[in-house]
């Protein structure tokens, strides 16, 4: 097969890329080749900014794909972009959605694709679901091949569970509290990417997946306390937990606040059967024990150690407030 990714050095990407050339597949990555992930050798590089419509014309002229993947488009605009470039280029769209866009609060669980997508509390999911609508009505309308995918909480070395890179770390090696959300006691699902790509390679090129839409998680679920404690257990450092209701926090800043109302604040796994009917292999068999692992191996190396000094105060802050609003009410 001859696929296009958008991206494809990204957290998830990269995986995917990596597994569509052990394939065998003719992979294009067209990228602005500014990623600290190195492409595989064998992909091929279109240099363009996806934005810059003409250069993108000119460097795809005489191409066509079997299946044309976009990692990094988030707004309606972004989906109207590459319904202009690629309508009648390619075989098969597909747009790389949210799990996050899912009813929140949760309608029932475990979720299934059916759920009707309404997220009023996070603009990233809201643009999300924007996206995924335009695409839909234009597959109905036009017969535009699209296929959505909505990956959930999905990591790589690079990304620890808790707020946010290096950060986690730092403030453990420094005696410093961590926030967990709420009593900490919330269900989580974290998917390996390497474990999302063998799932996702399914979708690709796949004509039953038209029209359709795949999530594509593990079955494996975590509390927010038990996803600190290993952690802190594969780093080596001592977690000194603290628990704050979201409302405080989203009163310090509006940004985390409404990532946990959008999605992390609610007891949240997924039933993959629809995935697993057309890659019955499909196991997420990656523990979480495992990729933190991998995770404070990374972060072991001093120049994957920066700190986010801005959030790192704004951490302080916030639990100094609560703790003095708790000291008040004595």
């Amino acid at each position: 097969m001859k696929i296009l990714f958008i991206g494809g050095t990204g957290v998830i990407s990269s995986s995917c890329s990596k597994l569509c050339i052990e394939k065998g597949y003719e992979l294009f990555l067209l990228n602005r080749e500014n990623s600290f992930r190195q492409p595989p050798s064998k992909a091929k590089i279109l240099k363009a900014d996806i934005n810059d419509i003409n250069s993108v014309r000119a460097l795809l002229a005489g191409h066509h794909f079997d299946s044309v993947v976009d990692w990094i488009a988030f707004n309606e605009n972004d989906v109207k972009r590459d319904y202009e470039l690629f309508n009648g280029k390619t075989k098969q769209y597909i747009f790389i959605s949210s799990a996050s866009a899912y009813h929140k609060p949760p309608v029932k669980l475990p979720i299934t694709e059916d759920v009707p997508l309404v997220n009023p509390f996070w603009k990233y999911s809201s643009a999300k679901i924007d996206c995924e609508k335009f695409l839909i009505d234009k597959f109905y309308k036009e017969i535009f091949p699209v296929t959505i995918c909505r990956p959930s909480h999905t990591y790589d070395k690079t990304k620890p569970a808790l707020r946010m890179g290096y950060l986690p770390f730092h403030r453990m090696k420094n005696g410093k509290k961590i926030i967990i959300h709420g009593d900490g006691n919330t269900i989580w699902t974290l998917t390996h990417t390497k474990d999302f790509a063998k799932g996702f390679l399914g979708l690709i090129g796949n004509p039953v997946t038209i029209g359709e839409s795949y999530h594509i998680t593990s079955d494996r679920t975590y509390t927010w306390n038990r996803i600190a404690e290993i952690l802190a257990e594969k780093s080596g450092y001592e977690l000194k937990p603290i628990h704050l209701p979201i409302d405080f926090i989203a009163q310090h800043d509006k940004d985390w606040g409404a990532e946990l109302y959008g999605d992390k604040a609610y007891d949240t796994y997924f039933d993959n059967s629809k995935i697993k009917k057309i890659v019955p292999e499909f196991d997420a068999a990656i523990s979480l024990q495992s990729g933190a692992e991998e995770i404070a191996d990374w972060y072991k190396q001093p120049s994957n150690q920066t700190v986010n000094e801005t959030l790192d105060n704004m951490m302080d802050l916030i639990i100094s407030n609560f703790e003095k609003q708790k000291a008040g009410l004595r």
